[in-house]
């Protein structure tokens, strides 16, 4: 069990690297923060920027932590806060399946956490050799109300384009 867990942890945390740094650097593809910020203004999410760090940041954070096992909740619901926000913002209105641009894999991703908390990260995690290691149905319970809150949080915050303080200041 701890070798399957470990891929899982080391596959999944790897992908959310990868994809946070697409928006923090333009590695792999992507757009950088400059690219990425007009991405999240476009879908209502500003200042974009500003949520283009911050998705980045909490996607190859979090990533790396769930990768080495260590802090294993924290980035579980972190995880799970950006994908439900990717859904609530942009795969939603799609439907379920990714062929259309649905949610299928952000569904996939958010089980597959969901999963891993209540299992835990397992014997080959930084977790358990710090005597640190959390799981059971309430530490799933609270990785999916943290990760609920942080993406309405995150939403919450957002700007709609063009809607900054100063020119707020000046109406």
């Amino acid at each position: 069990m701890g070798l399957g867990r470990l891929l899982l942890r080391s596959v999944i945390g790897g992908l959310f690297i990868g994809h946070g740094t697409q928006k923090l650097f333009g590695w792999f593809g992507g757009g950088g923060l400059d690219e990425t910020g007009k991405g999240f203004e476009a879908i209502g999410l500003g200042p974009g920027r500003r949520q283009a760090v911050a998705a980045g940041v909490a996607e190859s954070g979090s990533g790396a932590l769930l990768a080495l096992g260590l802090a294993t909740p924290l980035a579980e619901a972190v995880l799970i806060s950006v994908m439900l926000t990717a859904i609530r913002t942009v795969h939603w209105k799609n439907g379920p399946w990714a062929t259309n641009g649905g949610y299928e894999y952000n569904v996939v991703l958010i089980s597959a956490l969901l999963g891993l908390a209540e299992t835990g990260p397992g014997c080959f995690s930084f977790d358990r050799v710090l005597g640190i290691e959390r799981a059971g149905l309430l530490w799933m319970a609270a990785a999916a109300a943290v990760g609920t809150a942080g993406s309405l949080a995150a939403t919450a915050v957002a700007q709609p384009a063009g809607d900054t303080p100063a020119e707020s200041e000046a109406a």
